[in-house]
């Protein structure tokens, strides 16, 4: 098999929930040896629905199936002096920690950076947190709506006629993993030069802040607010209903407005009101009229095909999980990986973020069962004894 880029790094992955195991992952994905580092109870993210079968079984949540992928796992109690000592000595022989913590918890066990560098000067320690570790609100809690309403993406998310909107999902956990990942990456290739190890903080406020990548210049420059969408003649801006789904369109790409105007059939479309940018304003309702009436009938996979190929339209459907999981292009560029669980069994996960030719990513195991490594990581990595790991176990230290 091809090296893979990180086959020298030794990652401690004591955080929880998306955004930091989501970040280790990553780096697991492209070789780094990863260690999930939890309580004996286990991380939040076991208690994640939604579930395998719908049971709500620490080994069945979906997510936790999905953002520790690749990595080995441990159990390990760090509010007792033993846990903390132990953890110390898994920290000698680490590269990476990447944690989720409230800002001064670690520090209050004595775990902090600071404390970390001191036992190894090259360890990286990577923190995700809702607001950074510096600041005003840096001891705040947060959670996906709040993030989205707090670093301004949701003011200008939706329409005009009603309350600011959260996107779906949960992209603030997943952007904030993505660019945990690639600031360790940083990191990691710095110490390469300077021998030195340093703090990556990552504030998912900032992360999601960052992606207003024209509205917030705008207000900078001139004061200017670009506002949520108008409910109606927006100008394409708005998605529309065809008859098995939604889609959305706008001018521009390789095709005219007159063969924007013969992919719908309408030749009223022609007309300078609707062909002239500035008229198409005044008349949006409209042409939304116009256009909802002549996609009624049109399916979404129709109109994405003849506008992409016969009239290169900048054309796009809302693409729900079931046509995702079927996506012939994420297919062709193997997105999915098939994954092989020893309670839930083989199922296909969303995977592949970018691909690289000589040091691709890969999966090479599944999710750890809770405490699955302590014996071949403290036995054989650390050297205790089997009785030791044992009465470690009955104590509650791992």
């Amino acid at each position: 098999m091809l090296p893979t880029a990180l086959d020298d790094i030794r990652v401690l992955d004591i955080s929880q929930g998306i955004a930091g195991p989501l970040c280790a992952r990553i780096l697991g994905d492209f070789g780094a040896d990863v260690i999930k580092v939890e309580p004996s109870s286990g991380e939040r993210g076991r208690s994640l629905p939604p579930f395998h079968d719908n049971d709500p079984h620490p080994e069945k949540s979906l997510f936790f199936l999905l953002l520790n992928l690749n990595k080995r796992g441990v159990t390990l109690n760090l509010e007792t002096r033993k846990g903390q000592s132990m953890f110390m000595e898994l920290v000698r022989e680490a590269d990476v920690v990447v944690e989720s913590y409230p800002p001064g918890y670690l520090a209050s066990l004595g775990l902090d950076h600071a404390a970390l560098e001191r036992e190894n000067p090259k360890i990286v320690m990577t923190s995700i947190t809702p607001f950074g570790q510096t600041g005003p609100y840096s001891g705040y809690k947060g959670e996906e709506i709040v993030t989205y309403a707090m670093s301004g993406i949701m003011a200008i998310s939706g329409t005009t006629d009603r309350e600011p909107l959260r996107h779906g999902g949960v992209q603030s956990q997943y952007e904030s993993g993505l660019n945990g990942a690639l600031a360790t990456a940083f990191a990691l290739l710095l110490r390469d030069f300077t021998d030195e190890g340093q703090h990556v903080d990552v504030s998912m406020q900032e992360v999601v802040a960052s992606t207003m990548v024209i509205e917030q210049p705008f207000y900078t420059w001139n004061g200017g607010v670009r506002g949520r969408r108008n409910p109606e003649g927006a100008q394409f801006s708005n998605i529309m209903p065809c008859k098995d789904g939604y889609f959305i369109s706008q001018p521009g790409g390789g095709a005219t407005w007159e063969q924007i105007a013969d992919f719908y059939g309408r030749e009223e479309l022609k007309e300078p009101r609707f062909a002239e940018a500035d008229q198409r304003s005044l008349h949006g309702p409209e042409m939304d009229e116009i256009i909802l009436e002549a996609t009624k009938d049109r399916t979404m996979a129709e109109m994405f095909k003849v506008a992409s190929e016969d009239y290169r339209m900048l054309f796009g459907i809302a693409q729900t999980p079931e046509d995702l999981a079927n996506c012939a292009q994420l297919e062709a560029r193997d997105f999915y990986w098939d994954v092989d669980h020893p309670v839930i069994g083989k199922t296909k996960v969303p995977s592949r973020l970018f691909n690289m030719t000589e040091i691709p990513s890969r999966y090479r195991i599944p999710a750890p069962l809770l405490g699955q490594h302590n014996l071949e990581i403290y036995e054989q990595g650390l050297g205790y004894a089997r009785d030791d790991v044992v009465r470690l176990r009955e104590l509650a230290i791992i």
